[in-house]
């Protein structure tokens, strides 16, 4: 069984594409029964995110099974096959597996190690699973990349650190702050990066959103998206007063919160410290707020350089990650490696065993006044020729099973033996192993 991989991403595809083939609820089963209603697919699975599509299939000929998917995406999506693949990228073998794994990894995402990906993957299998799409090449890849995506981010910690401005905002609040829980934050602005600080701090525990923004609608609206308060812009100097967390990214050409305000906001706060992220260019916060006690005042600068430096963490660990997915990718392909030997050894036993018996029985037969003890000692003689002859080829094929070659030289064996192996049969085996000699030649 070969694993196949065509996929689309926002590095390769332009938006309208990428919505025209988008799956989920309904649409992502009626597509995997299509995939799977095509002969060559013996099995497939769908990852469907906001910035990727890739249909994962297993099949017993490689070009056929890479036709079907791009035949599927051309029909699903009503654009010409020649066009779906100029923007769809493939792998096959080895390198699908390996993909993968780096995207179960966050490797291969847009935002280097996030996490969100390996939930994603999760679904997609689980989805697959409960419309009978996969099979049993497939459940064993996916079972093992949710693992790997697990085992990168527990031993390299590539998730651990902020790589986005919204992000490096909540983390910032958890150092200086700690529990978030039961803290209040103040957002200045209703655009989408203080938005987007307050959804992750709400995710983190925080109790309460205040939206305030020179628009009184604007304000209005993020804060039911939130379950927060819109307050007009004129009561600011109020709400800072019980403000654990500001945030503030308007567009002003000028100072929004001065000094004087947030001097009077402490004094009422009674020591309480207060974190105040300010995003905005021209800044909103004005610079000597930082010196108040119990002010703690980060710009953007400060948060590009907390960025660039978890960024740079997080590329250090992405190439231990890397080590770690080929040790996986040996594993998995050693383990593929057994699916073709095992029933490949078997009938070729078989067929040695079905040789020799045609041929004994002719001889016996040929044979007069033969005693018991005579017919034993020619069957055990047919025996030993039959076994030693298999010897060396089986235990070849045994230690080539471990390599991520074991595949081919387990289709070399029934071309040359002319074995019939369930799943498969002669003639696809000759079309596969043409395919795989265009591929690796």
């Amino acid at each position: 069984m070969l694993i196949v991989v065509v996929g689309l991403s926002h590095r390769t595809a332009p938006v309208e594409l990428r919505e025209r083939l988008s799956f989920a609820g309904c649409s992502l089963q009626e597509a995997l029964m299509q995939i799977k209603s095509y002969p060559a697919i013996k099995g497939c699975a769908v990852l469907s995110t906001c910035n990727r599509t890739e249909v994962y299939a297993a099949t017993l000929v490689m070009d056929e099974g890479l036709s079907a998917i791009w035949d599927f995406l051309s029909r699903w999506a009503n654009v010409d096959i020649s066009e779906i693949k100029n923007f769809t990228y493939s792998h096959t073998l080895c390198d699908a597996v390996r993909h993968l794994f780096r995207v179960t990894s966050g490797l291969d995402s847009m935002l280097l190690g996030e996490t969100e990906v390996l939930g994603q993957v999760r679904s997609a299998y689980q989805a697959a699973c409960a419309c009978e799409a996969t099979n049993r090449v497939l459940n064993t890849l996916f079972q093992q990349a949710i693992e790997v995506g697990k085992r990168v981010r527990t031993e390299t910690g590539i998730d651990r650190n902020a790589v986005s401005l919204s992000y490096a905002a909540v983390e910032l609040a958890r150092r200086h702050l700690g529990d978030l829980n039961n803290r209040q934050v103040l957002l200045i602005g209703a655009g989408k990066m203080s938005g987007l600080s307050a959804q992750y701090l709400v995710a983190h525990g925080v109790s309460g959103i205040i939206v305030s923004n020179r628009s009184f609608e604007r304000a209005k609206a993020m804060a039911d998206q939130m379950a927060g308060k819109a307050v007009k812009f004129n009561e600011l100097p109020k709400y800072l007063e019980t403000a654990d967390i500001v945030i503030s990214c308007t567009a002003a050409p000028h100072v929004v919160v001065k000094f004087t305000d947030l001097e009077r906001a402490m004094v009422k706060r009674r020591g309480r410290q207060m974190l105040i992220i300010d995003l905005a260019v021209p800044r909103d916060i004005e610079a000597a707020a930082g010196s108040l006690a119990g002010v703690i005042l980060y710009d953007i600068d400060d948060l590009e350089t907390v960025v660039d430096h978890n960024l740079a963490g997080r590329k250090q660990a992405a190439f231990k990650a890397e080590g770690i997915i080929e040790e996986e990718l040996t594993g998995f392909m050693s383990w593929l490696g057994t699916q073709y030997v095992v029933p490949t050894i078997v009938a070729l036993k078989q067929r040695g065993d079905q040789i020799k018996e045609q041929e004994l029985k002719r001889a016996l037969n040929r044979l007069e006044k033969l005693s018991e003890h005579d017919r034993k000692v020619i069957s055990s003689l047919a025996n030993s020729i039959v076994n030693q002859i298999l010897h060396t080829p089986v235990t070849q094929l045994k230690s080539y099973a471990l390599t991520t070659e074991g595949h081919l030289y387990s289709r070399i064996m029934q071309n040359l033996f002319c074995l019939e192996v369930p799943g498969q049969d002669h003639k696809e085996q000759t079309k596969t192993l043409r395919s795989d000699k265009q591929t690796t030649g």
